[in-house]
Order: structure tokens, then C-alpha cells, then sequence
């Protein structure tokens, strides 16, 4: 039934709303808030790039698409999205005018607005926009000789209302202005124009204050600031696909002018450019967005690397480091007596580059696999493995050329790899490879002995810094062994190996997890103990909703923490009573999915590159590992709890898709886990 589902593009942008109301949050300093505001711009900015934009291209279908297990059609869907979107774009611009600029201003931090500038920083901008910005533009008067422009995707222009004649007698009254992307968004005044506080001014304001300079000869009516967002989802006909690098390539550029999903203007702008831009632009009523503010609010992310006062970003901590042998410093040496787990971002990255430089530079080495999703070609994860190269091992990596919005860095990456005499394979075509593994193949008293370790995340130093993530470290034979035969699979062709202690998507892991909810039903229904905690970034495969439905009449306890998309509809009777669902927003991205069965009082634990959600299940290839030392198992069940406990950062899904922020009342004691868990990793090292 519909009813018992929520839609897809619905709860995604009910996650974008949780995001946006941390810039309400006074609690946090000042800048992380308007870091927050920047990050939900640019979530929109992908959310109408990819969700929107498929939306509308399967309207253009010639066949009706089936309706989604939520029972809206795509035009339902559009118009709810539309209404959702439009409020919560208001409510982005309500909350930098009326809480982040002031606040801003009193923390001596001024963006000055055009009329506020002196005849003394007029001059001094006049001479930069002659000498920096004028060089570098390229307007396009319209006329038959010059038709409407094909707007870059999301690039910031100027509508300009033009009067007069140019020096060949042209009037068309209008052109089309694009902000330069090579120039920096905001510029510092020198402190001798400025007043006590630091003073800055956008490139777009310049560029709009001497638009005159621009078009000699003629009178600027006006101007006014618009951005077009077009379809971004790269799409491969991967049958008719020889060379996946080269079809890569080539797709990229199509990126930039996909079909129009949304068009944003100031909201000054009058009725008449507006339905030019409308009509030009394609571009429906529902998708246009009046705004009162700068357009394209995340250009004030510039100002997190010019501003250097401590005390308005989150208090700097110091990452832990694996601790190793005194004598030997190895991670071999650990890895033989026990697993290493690691907690990212409280557990520093280098931890896993460390390993990976040990085994480049270990003669006993002989071959290193390792997919990569999300990693760049600059990484020192990318070095290790030249460096390996080098040192004659056999190096082979799995590079997903099609990892969204990443593809650019991941074509640069395999060039790299390939220069250097790695094998680089990319993946499986209709399956993107998504599963973090590092296989190192070591040779220790004439036999073969796999080193493993296994993420929930990407390899990618940078986000392992704010990005929650569990990294399991192993010696273990059988899952050395599945790891051995899953790069197998994937660099030749064959049918899927029988894994002994990993499960494996497309082939395992979902009916895996089908099966472990369904001993919980069973449990249940003979009075055993019976519980299910599952920790992800997304819900949303009918079919495992389903058998959590199944389990919860039956009476298991289950807890969801799902920070994003949750297709499952919690707290209806007779249905879900017995399934509650949180999400966690805080400082840092949840990222890691965990995902624990009590089993009769002999709990099992995983954790996974996969979220629950169809494309994971059975279009990617996934890794979920079991976490075997009791130990290790513990702390993991002690984070979920201490999760599921947060009364701080805690968002509360109810029946009809709201969520409450979570507070704590009467005498309860605050708990924020993810400070408990920074707070933790800071007391022990």
C-alpha cells in the first residue's frame, strides 16, 4: 500500500531541511552555521541536478513509467517538490539575512552591499575590475547575430537592460553577462578603507557597480543576477560502451549543458526579463525561484579560508593513531595477533596510508589490489600505490570512473595509475563498484598471507576528516580469502565465488539481510530475544522495508538511524509500532552503515559500504563484513547506543514524515555522542 511508503525525492529533501536548521542552531559558532547554509545550497544544487533532472527526463519518456511504491507520479512529485523547495529556499534566505549577516557584522565581519561603499574604496575597486575583471569577461549582446546564449550549468550572469546604439548601430536592449569562474567570489578591502572590522565585497557586486564600463557607448538601465541549473547525471548506453574511459570523457562535457531543471534571479528583477529569461531558458513557473539575496548563497564559503579566528569554527582536535609496536612499528606485526579497527574522523586516515606505504616498501610484498571510488589523483593513497609500482609488486587498482561528480578527478587518477605500470580495471559494466577494500598479498614462511582492510568509507584523506567512518583492519583468513576472490571477480570474468564470511552485492548481501531480519521475526514470535539496530545513510528498497514491517507485528524492537532518505514509515499501528527512526545531524557526517541483529542472545554485527537501498543491492558491488572479536563488536554496539541516546543532534521521524529535533527535558543530562566520542578519543591519546 502507498500509504505505507514515503516518497524518495520527498524525505531527501526533508534531510536537506535538517541541514539547513543547524544554521539556526546558536549553540554552534558562528561560521560552522553559515558553513551549514553553504552546504545546503550546494545539497540543492545536486539534489535539482540529479533527482529533479531524472524526474524530468523520464516525463519526456515515450513510455508512462510505472508509479513508485509511494503512488506519486512524476508530476506529482515535481509540484510537491516545488512547493517544498520554494519554502525552504525562503527560509534559507530568512535565516542569512536575518541571523548570519547580522551576526556576521557583529563578529566584525562586513560584506558590503554596493551603497555602502566610500568614494575611496569606489576608486581603488574601479582599478582592480580594469585591471583584474574587465580583461577576463565576455559579454554577449543579443541580437540575430548573437542569440540567447547556452548558459553554463549553475554558473553565475547578469541579465543587463541596455539602451543606445553600439559602435555598429546594434540595439537589442538586452545581453547576458557570465561572473568570471576563475576569479575568486569575494575579495578582502585593503584595511586601510576599511573601518575597525575586516571588509569584503563579491565579484559579483564589482562587476554589477560598473557594468557601464562593460558596454561604452550605451546606457545600463540595469542589471540583475540569475544562475541556470541543468541536468548533470552523466548517462552511458554501456552496452553499445567499448571503452568506458573514453565514453567517460566524453559525457563530462554534455554535464555542463544538460536540459534546464531550475532558474534562480533576484527577486528586484522586473516581470518582463524575467519571462525573457522564462521563455529563452525554457523553464517552467513551478522551477523558477525568486531570491532575496545573493544568488548562489554558497559563494560565502570563501570566506572559511580568510577568516582565522579560532573561536568562530568548531574547536580543532588532535585525530589518534594506531598504536604499534614500540620496537618494530609495523602494522604486520599488530595485524598477526589482532584486528585493528578504526573510527574516522577520531581516528586519523593516515593510519590506513601508513599500512599501505609499509607494504609499497616491504619485500615480502609481492601484490597490492584496491578499489577506489572517491579519491584523487593527488591522494597519498594514489602515491603508496605508485610507489609499490615501483618497487616491482604487482599492483592492480579498481578504479569507478562513475562515481557522480567525481568522474573528472577519477579519468586523471587512471591516467596516473597506468602511467606508472598499474593495472587499472574499471569495474563492471552496469555496476558501479562502490565496495572500499585493500587487499595486500604478503609472503611469510614460503606461504601466502592475505592483510585486508575494509571501509565504509572512501579512501580520501580530506573527508575522512569530518565524514564517520569505521575502517576494519585483518588478518582474518576467510575474509582475506572472500577479498582475494571478489578482485578475482572483478578483474576477470567467472561465476560468483561462495564467500565464507563476507556478503557480497549484487549476489549476497541483500538476501543476507533479508534473512537475518526475518530470524529476528522468528525469534520474536517463539518469546526469544529479538532486536534489530540498523545505521545508515538511506532507506529505500521495498522489499527489505517490507520484512522490517513483517518483524516489527511480530513484535522485535527495532532501531533505524538513517541520516538521510527514509522510505519506511515509523509509528503506525498495526504496521511499524515497534520501529523508531532517527537521524543524526552534527558536526560531523554520519557516513558509517552498521547494522546489528540479536540473534538469540549471539548478536551479530556488520558493517558495509552499503546502504540499504535498492541501487546498492543490486546494481553496485558491496562489501559487508562481519566484525568477529568480541571486543571490537562491543565498542561498536556501545556507539550505537550511545547514538540512539543522543538527546542534542537527534532528529525523530513520526508517521505522517516530520521530524522533531530531540531536546533534553526536565532534569535529563545533555547528550551530544558525537561530542562524547571526540571528547573519548581526546582523553585516551
Amino acid at each position: 500500500m502507498s500509504s505505507a511508503y514515503f516518497n524518495r525525492e520527498l524525505s531527501l529533501l526533508e534531510f536537506n531541511k535538517r541541514v539547513l536548521y543547524q544554521a539556526y542552531n546558536k549553540s554552534l559558532p558562528l561560521l560552522e552555521r553559515l558553513r551549514f547554509l553553504c552546504i545546503f545550497s550546494t545539497n540543492l544544487d545536486e539534489f535539482f541536478e540529479v533527482r529533479v533532472g531524472g524526474l524530468v527526463e523520464r516525463l519526456e519518456l515515450p513510455t508512462k513509467t510505472p508509479l513508485g511504491p509511494d503512488g506519486l507520479t512524476e508530476i506529482q512529485t515535481l509540484e510537491q517538490i516545488s512547493e517544498r523547495a520554494h519554502l525552504l529556499v525562503e527560509e534559507q534566505y530568512k535565516i542569512l539575512n536575518t541571523e548570519i549577516v547580522p551576526s556576521l557584522r557583529e563578529a566584525g565581519i562586513r560584506i558590503l552591499r554596493r551603497s555602502e561603499w566610500t568614494p575611496e574604496q569606489i576608486e581603488y575597486l574601479k582599478n582592480y575590475f580594469i585591471s583584474d575583471v574587465l580583461p577576463v569577461l565576455s559579454p554577449i549582446g543579443l541580437d540575430p547575430a548573437h542569440p540567447f546564449p547556452r548558459i553554463l550549468n549553475k554558473s553565475l550572469n547578469f541579465i543587463v537592460k541596455l539602451d543606445g546604439k553600439d559602435a555598429f548601430g546594434r540595439n537589442s536592449g538586452r545581453a547576458i553577462v557570465q561572473v568570471p569562474r576563475s576569479l575568486s567570489h569575494i575579495i578582502e578591502l585593503p584595511i586601510e578603507l576599511t573601518t575597525q572590522c575586516r571588509e569584503f565585497v563579491f565579484i559579483s557586486s564589482i562587476i554589477h557597480f560598473f557594468m557601464a564600463e562593460i558596454f561604452v557607448g550605451m546606457t545600463v538601465i540595469d542589471s540583475f543576477q540569475f544562475r541556470l541549473t541543468r541536468n548533470s547525471d552523466i548517462f552511458l548506453d554501456e552496452e553499445e560502451t567499448e571503452d568506458l574511459l573514453r565514453a567517460v570523457q566524453g559525457e563530462l562535457a554534455y554535464r555542463q549543458y544538460g536540459d534546464e531543471v531550475r532558474l534562480e534571479i533576484a527577486d528586484t528583477c522586473p516581470e518582463e526579463l524575467v519571462d525573457f529569461l522564462l521563455q529563452r531558458c525554457e523553464i517552467k513557473e513551478r522551477d523558477l525561484y525568486k531570491i532575496n539575496g545573493p544568488v548562489n548563497l554558497n559563494r560565502y564559503s570563501d570566506l572559511f579560508e580568510l577568516i582565522k579566528n579560532k573561536e568562530l569554527f568548531f574547536k580543532p582536535f588532535v585525530q589518534a593513531m594506531p598504536k604499534l609496536s614500540k620496537r618494530t612499528n609495523s602494522y604486520f606485526e599488530v595485524l598477526d595477533k589482532q584486528d585493528i579497527l578504526l573510527h574516522h574522523p577520531f581516528d586519523s586516515f593516515q593510519g590506513v596510508v601508513d599500512f599501505l606505504r609499509e607494504a609499497a616498501a616491504d619485500p615480502h610484498v609481492l601484490a597490492i589490489k584496491q578499489t577506489l571510488y572517491r579519491t584523487g589523483s593527488n591522494s597519498p593513497i594514489v602515491d603508496a600505490l605508485v610507489a609499490a609500482a615501483k618497487a616491482g609488486k604487482e599492483v592492480t587498482a579498481i578504479v569507478e570512473l562513475r562515481a557522480r561528480f567525481d568522474e573528472e578527478q577519477n579519468v586523471a587518477l587512471a591516467e596516473r595509475l597506468q602511467r606508472f605500470g598499474i593495472h587499472v580495471i574499471y569495474g563492471v559494466v552496469g555496476f558501479k563498484t562502490h565496495a572500499k577494500m585493500l587487499l595486500i598479498a604478503r609472503r611469510e614462511e614460503g606461504k601466502l598471507r592475505y592483510y585486508v582492510h575494509l571501509g565504509t568509507g572512501n579512501y580520501h584523506p580530506r573527508t575522512s576528516k569530518f565524514y564517520t567512518d569505521y575502517g576494519l583492519m585483518t588478518s582474518d583468513k576467510d575474509i582475506g580469502d572472500d577479498v582475494y576472490r571478489i578482485f578475482l571477480q572483478l578483474s576477470s570474468m567467472g561465476k560468483a565465488s561462495k564467500m565464507e564470511s563476507l556478503l557480497y552485492a549484487p549476489f549476497t548481501l541483500h538476501r543476507g539481510m533479508v534473512r537475518r531480519i526475518r530470524t529476528e521475526k522468528e525469534n520474536a514470535e517463539h518469546g526469544k530475544p529479538a532486536r534489530i539496530i540498523a545505521k545508515m545513510n538511506a532507506l529505500y528498497d521495498e522489499e527489505l522495508v517490507n520484512e522490517l514491517y513483517a518483524a516489527s507485528k511480530a513484535g522485535v524492537q527495532i532501531d533505524l538511524i538513517v541520516r538521510g532518505v527514509c522510505q519506511l514509515r515509523p509509528g503506525v499501528q498495526g504496521l511499524s509500532e515497534n520501529i523508531r527512526v532517527r537521524s543524526i545531524i552534527g558536526r560531523f557526517l554520519e557516513h558509517h552503515r552498521v547494522f546489528y541483529f540479536e540473534n538469540n542472545g549471539n548478536p551479530e554485527l556488520f558493517c558495509s559500504s552499503a546502504d540499504w537501498m535498492t541501487r546498492n543491492m543490486f546494481h553496485r558491488v558491496e562489501t559487508c563484513f562481519p566484525i568477529k572479536h568480541k571486543k571490537i563488536r562491543d565498542r561498536l554496539i556501545e556507539d550505537l547506543n550511545l547514538y540512539l541516546s543522543d538527546n542534542t543532534h537527534a532528529w525523530i521521524l513520526d508517521a505522517k514524515g516530520n521530524y522533531q529535533l530531540l531536546a533534553p527535558q526536565g532534569e535529563e543530562i545533555e547528550i551530544d555522542a558525537q561530542g562524547i566520542l571526540l571528547d573519548r578519543w581526546t582523553s585516551r591519546h
